[in-house]
């Protein structure tokens, strides 16, 4: 079952889109920590996280700190991917020279189920949801309530115990649901993790900017779920959830110190990075009603309303001890509060001739204030600490939108429509104007989002569909009004609130095999995306006081991506006590961008995953071949990821062994556990290294972990 590809619950092979949904079994069975861990077999989705290398000093420098960056979906990541929670959107991302604010404001051990759906899906859920989206179900009363017999229990739980090699990880979940009355139900859940820095290939041990292994890190995660449900009368369901996340993360930037004794000029010694520590945190806190209401009438046979607010917080602090300057200090925060409400009907009506018809059609209202605010010690001229490089916004969006599913025996058409008006309202200019030359200005839009899916069944086994979409971007706050200068450097980064919303268009056809023996999902999709936003493009200047160089963030990129996926897997029998499976996952893609003809850097390297995997009635054994493709310099646009007469690193091919097993100890209890990089093979993922020179000396911090051991055990009563 599904919900995010319709925005109600489905069987998503009744669905002309392309989905994936990792259920409470595959994530436990896949040891499943973050979100980096859930891509992992997925066909061209891909997670970010690159080494905590970022520098507090020197020229701007942000790898690694935003953690687990975000999810990229054929070929598009960032904001340009919606994430949800219980279908509440996760903040956006932000990054500005050396601070990054990642979107892992998330704990797992909460979640039970994860949905994926593949290209845009801006006709249900509005902007953001250009590349496809992720939304992650938590757990309810219900999942751990029933019984033997199928009546439920008064009390139920779950206790989860996991820990991880590459970052020494332990963690601990607890999850207790009782049925207080009949018609009330709650659940509990709470959990924590502790971890160290993520392991390395490289051996390099010194305490400077020569070191490849690991900055010493210590990372402390907790999180709590609380849901209440009511079932007043039949057919009447209301859940009210509050969410709390928070992460802490301390990182030790060993690889920013100088190497001793100094060298160089003595301008060159008096800079010189003796120590550098920083330390970052991130916390959301989520209330939600979400009521659904049967009502049987002309218009609609049910009701679901949802209303809801969101705080989101997060902070970053670093100090740099330098040989004869002022040290420095820097105090960076970014906030997000969003008050959402929405509200969806559904009608199913019965039509001649076997046919039927099934609307949903809704209204969404979104409200959200953006702030920031940069504190610190010694901050570089003209700039005077405190100060905002956007000013506070409320950026709000209102919209209608409506599907109509209809079926006539083996044939299936799915048109929808969603419109939205979008609104970036500045608030005060209270510091930002001045320092900035100029105030701030607010910006509106509207976009329409079309969609259309067409399905045939051509046997009870196979199935073909296509389906074409619109999707939009609208620009962030810091897009539209960021401001940045630097009179050391000469540069300068001025507001443009003139940008237009980033607009796509897909197209894609599937194939659909089930049987007893054989599970298959192959599908094509190409994509033209237009109004691209460019953050950082020169307009004009040549580095002098004279003459600064001026930079602005413009909508100047259009771009094609176009590729293959398949998955599935084949029942290849019984052997012995057990049956033999073969699990398989395939996923290429290219892409150009359409203004200057070179490649698309966010498009990964193609992938492969084939398994074998051995399952009993108490025990399970799986063996898994990943093999990623090289990217090779044709294949890369240098000049966007590293300043000339560098070059971009490139990665070569490299073919990868996961053993896995689980022991079913009894009905209610169950040890996993994993051998990952089974032949310690020392390789790169494309994600982490994007920016990373050639000619660099530190290639091997970006290597990922070698062997390592994961264990989980899961107790249920």
């Amino acid at each position: 079952m599904i919900v995010s590809a319709s925005r109600q619950e489905q069987f998503s092979d009744d669905l002309p889109v392309s989905a994936d949904v990792l259920d409470a079994d595959e994530l436990e069975r896949g040891q499943v920590h973050d979100i980096r861990d859930a891509a992992r077999g997925l066909p061209n989705v891909s997670v970010r996280h690159a080494p905590a290398r970022f520098a507090l000093t020197g020229p701007a420098n942000s790898t690694g700190r935003d953690g687990n960056a975000g999810f990229t979906i054929r070929g598009l990541g960032g904001n340009r991917v919606l994430m949800l929670v219980d279908g509440v959107r996760v903040p956006r991302s932000y990054v500005f020279g050396g601070n990054a604010f990642g979107r892992d404001y998330l704990s797992l051990d909460l979640v039970k189920r994860i949905e994926v759906v593949r290209g845009a899906a801006s006709a249900l859920y509005g902007s953001d949801g250009m590349g496809g989206l992720v939304n992650f179900i938590t757990w309810e009363p219900a999942d751990l309530l029933p019984g033997d017999a199928g009546a439920p229990r008064r009390v139920g739980g779950r206790l989860a115990a996991a820990w991880t090699g590459d970052d020494n990880g332990r963690g601990a979940a607890a999850t207790v649901a009782a049925q207080a009355t009949e018609t009330a139900e709650w659940l509990l859940s709470a959990s924590g993790r502790r971890a160290r820095e993520l392991d390395t290939r490289g051996d390099k041990d010194a305490p400077d900017l020569r070191r490849t292994r690991p900055n010493p890190q210590d990372d402390r995660d907790r999180a709590l779920l609380a849901k209440v449900v009511l079932r007043p009368a039949p057919g009447h369901k209301h859940v009210l959830t509050g969410e709390h996340v928070d992460r802490r993360s301390e990182v030790n930037l060993l690889s920013s110190r100088a190497v001793l004794p100094l060298t160089g000029t003595t301008a060159q010694q008096a800079a010189a990075v003796l120590d550098e520590r920083a330390w970052g945190t991130m916390e959301r806190n989520r209330l939600t009603w979400d009521g659904r209401i049967p009502l049987q009438t002309r218009l609609a046979d049910s009701l679901q309303v949802v209303a809801g607010v969101q705080e989101a917080a997060s902070r970053q602090f670093g100090t740099s001890d330098l040989k004869a300057r002022p040290d420095r200090e820097r105090d960076v925060r970014y906030e997000e509060r969003t008050w959402h409400a929405s509200a969806q009907a559904g009608k199913s009506v019965a039509l001649a001739d076997e046919q039927s018809l099934q609307l949903t059609y809704g209204a969404e209202y979104l409200r959200s204030k953006i702030t920031n605010l940069y504190t610190g010690i010694n901050s570089l001229p003209p700039e005077v600490f405190p100060l905002k490089r956007f000013p506070d916004t409320k950026e709000s969006t209102a919209a209608l939108y409506g599907q109509a599913e209809w079926s006539a025996g083996p044939w299936t058409v799915v048109p929808g429509l969603r419109l939205d008006r979008f609104q970036l309202e500045v608030l005060t200019q209270a510091g930002f104007f001045p320092p900035a030359k100029r105030p701030a200005r607010s910006l509106s839009g509207s976009a329409a989002s079309p969609k259309l899916g067409v399905m045939f069944r051509a046997s009870d086994t196979w199935s073909v569909f296509a389906s074409a979409a619109g999707g939009f971007r609208a620009p962030n706050a810091n897009q539209v009004n960021g401001y940045y200068e630097n009179a050391a450097e000469h540069v300068v980064v001025i507001p443009n609130p003139d940008l237009q919303p980033e607009k796509s268009r897909t197209l894609e056809v599937g194939l659909r095999g089930r049987s007893p023996r054989v599970n298959v999902d192959l599908a094509l999709f190409t994509g033209r995306f237009s109004n691209l936003i460019a953050d950082v493009v020169l307009v004009s200047g040549t580095g002098t006081a004279a003459d600064p160089k001026l930079f602005q963030t413009r909508n100047v990129e259009r771009a094609s991506i176009r590729g293959f996926e398949a998955k599935g897997r084949v029942e290849a029998g019984r052997v012995g006590a057990g049956r033999v499976g073969l699990p398989f996952a395939l996923g290429t893609a290219r892409g150009v961008n359409r203004t200057t003809g070179q490649p698309l850097n966010s498009v990964d390297p193609w992938q492969l995953m084939a398994g074998v995997d051995y399952r009993t009635a108490s025990w399970d054994l799986r063996l898994d071949l990943r093999h990623q493709a090289a990217k090779k310099a044709e294949d890369i646009n240098s000049a966007a990821l590293v300043k000339a007469p560098n070059t971009q690193l490139t990665v070569p091919a490299a073919t990868t062994l996961d053993l896995s097993g689980q022991w079913r100890i009894r009905k209610d209890l169950r040890l996993t556990a994993g051998i990952v990089n089974l032949t310690n093979r020392k390789y790169w993922l494309w994600s982490d290294v994007q920016g990373l020179a050639a000619a660099t000396p530190a290639a091997d911090a970006y290597t990922q972990p070698g062997r390592h051991l994961r264990v989980s055990l899961v107790a249920q009563f």
